[in-house]
């Protein structure tokens, strides 16, 4: 099989994850990127294009639109709807996109000219997301009755919503992110894939206790406070160090991570419930991982190995494991096993090719 991967950005490294799991089945895969990551992962066949949203210009005058289209939460404002759709709102809005789509569409032809876009056998749109806002590539593969799927991480159906068009055509819609279940009446959930490192084992905590915590962004996470809770802790306890992890690469997130005992995941849930791929990554290391875990979460991840907590028992809980080492060490199995049994890429490929099976 020939599968491609359509997305913004290759956002925490599952499109290389699955490049390398499907051509380990004999397949090619390749995976087609807007623009590169600010976190260095492999950007696979990038395109570069104008007007995206790490352009520090286009970010400003974007927070200036949403705060006047929604208010005080601007651009984090939760979508009504099911599911929630996207369409312009105002005719400068829809102007913009007719402009930028004919920019990418030469773009795109010139950067993708090699490229037989329509050999492949099976397309994933991830974020839900055609190259163009008219859909028009997933039009042509529709024609061909080939397989669609779209990937939703979060964001993208809560703030912004379905594509309409592309979600018509979509064959397969899938998340990681439990609220997004209920916000779409067809959509599947997958677990986040990560490669195991083979032969792992734990690292025993030591009398230093080391907690990270690395926040792509500070809002969603709830930072804030769970920075003001750490350094209040450290400052008491001299046998607790605190870590705060931000604008380096994934390969120095990932060599810090290694040396902590600790993730501190998030609080507040105010970009999604429950867990992402920090904590997954952080748990493949073999670390005992702190998030807030509500009751839709606790009773869809059954005995999970979380250490669930908020802003109101975040001190509490730290403080407890901090004079509890060997509880640390059996949340750090726990962890071990919860990703050996659910975020294997062996085990989450399975399901995928699953579908592959259903629809070929």
């Amino acid at each position: 099989m020939k599968i491609l991967y359509i997305s913004p950005e290759n956002t925490v490294g599952t499109l290389s994850a699955w490049k390398r799991f499907h051509e380990s089945k004999g397949n090619t895969c390749d995976f087609i990127t807007f623009y590169k990551t600010p976190n260095n992962f492999e950007p696979g066949i990038c395109l570069d294009l104008p007007l995206v949203s790490t352009g520090s210009l286009y970010r400003k005058l974007r927070s200036i639109y949403y705060y006047n289209k929604y208010g005080v939460n601007g651009e984090y404002s939760i979508k009504c709807g099911y599911p929630p759709t996207w369409r312009a709102s105002k005719n400068y809005e829809q102007i913009f996109f007719s402009i930028r789509d004919y920019i990418w569409k030469k773009t795109i032809r010139k950067k993708l000219k090699h490229i037989d876009l329509l050999s492949y056998d099976i397309y994933h749109f991830e974020w839900g997301l055609d190259f163009f806002r008219d859909c028009s590539f997933a039009k042509k593969i529709a024609k061909l009755n080939k397989p669609i799927f779209c990937t939703y991480h979060g964001q993208d159906l809560r703030t912004r919503g379905v594509i309409e068009p592309l979600n018509a055509l979509s064959d397969v819609n899938l998340t990681s992110e439990v609220d997004l279940l209920s916000m779409h009446p067809k959509m599947d959930y997958m677990f986040l894939p990560v490669h195991m490192s083979p032969g792992l084992s734990i690292k025993k905590t030591s009398r230093k206790i080391k907690a990270c915590h690395s926040p792509t962004n500070r809002y969603y996470k709830g930072s804030d406070k769970i920075i003001d809770i750490c350094k209040r802790i450290s400052q008491q306890n001299k046998c607790f160090e605190f870590i705060l992890i931000e604008n380096l690469s994934n390969k120095e997130v990932l060599k810090i991570k290694s040396s902590c005992d600790i993730v501190i995941d998030q609080i507040g849930n105010c970009g999604g419930w429950g867990y992402g791929m920090n904590s997954v990554e952080s748990m493949n290391l073999g670390l005992c991982c702190l998030t807030e875990m509500n009751q839709q979460c606790d009773e869809f991840y059954k005995n999970h190995p979380f250490v669930g907590v908020d802003e109101n028992t975040l001190e509490k809980k730290l403080t407890f494991l901090i004079n509890n080492p060997k509880t640390i060490d059996d949340f750090k199995q726990k962890s071990l096993d919860w990703v050996r049994k659910n975020h294997d890429i062996a085990v989450v490929g399975q399901k995928l090719y699953d579908y592959y099976k259903q629809l070929l």
